[in-house]
């Protein structure tokens, strides 16, 4: 998450806190957040995809080395005038307690919205507003953007394609792997570009791997 705001704010983007769900232990377990600026999406999607880090943990008293994966989905919101059916009869919607950092609402309210669209098992939350109405009316938002996107995969026959990007997390299906014990490397699998300040990476650098993977799919939509 921080290599990602760090990015955002380099590129010049906005990036708003949409839901946030701590760690068992530590760290996030999910987050949701909602990009803005010029161009957002189209450089955000070469993201899309399972990350892989190694390094020594943190929370091992023996320094061990671990591998710990992260699955990045990256979504278009789209305009109120495109044609999304959604029955309400098909929306499973709960309410509860904001649990990430934020005002004085946080934790005092159940504002906090969740939505399941039970046909496709699509599960979409919303805490960042006030009210619990503003949270439903930016939930019912991702959970259309989500839809389209899905129809469009159906359209095009190609869900495996276009999932296998992100793939399961777990071994061999990472589009990009970050190395920092016993020698700091990351690398993207897909453009074989790779970069060896790995903290300059996750502080933000991003950029290139980026336009390494846009040029790749430029040349192969060309070719």
């Amino acid at each position: 998450m921080r290599m990602y705001r760090r990015y955002c704010e380099d590129r010049g983007f906005t990036i708003e806190v949409m839901e946030f769900q701590p760690g068992d232990e530590a760290g996030i377990k999910r987050i949701t957040f909602l990009v803005s600026g010029p161009f957002a999406y189209g450089y955000m999607k070469a993201e899309r995809g399972v990350h892989r880090l190694v390094r020594i943990s943190p929370f091992d008293s023996n320094k061990r080395r671990h591998t710990s994966f992260a699955a990045l989905d990256v979504v278009a919101e789209i305009s109120e005038d495109v044609d999304v059916t959604i029955d309400e009869n098909d929306l499973k919607i709960d309410t509860y307690r904001s649990s990430g950092a934020g005002g004085q609402h946080v934790n005092t309210t159940d504002s906090a919205v969740r939505i399941t669209h039970v046909p496709s098992g699509i599960i979409v939350a919303c805490q960042a507003e006030r009210s619990q109405h503003a949270n439903r009316m930016k939930a019912m938002k991702m959970l259309r953007a989500q839809l389209y996107e899905k129809l469009m995969d159906q359209k095009r026959r190609s869900m495996e394609k276009f999932y296998g990007e992100k793939g399961d997390i777990s071994w061999g299906n990472q589009i990009r792997s970050y190395v920092l014990q016993p020698y700091t490397l990351v690398k993207d699998h897909r453009t074989e570009f790779e970069i060896g300040n790995a903290q300059a990476v996750l502080n933000g650098e991003i950029h290139p791997f980026v336009e390494a993977y846009l040029k790749k799919r430029a040349q192969e939509s060309k070719g």
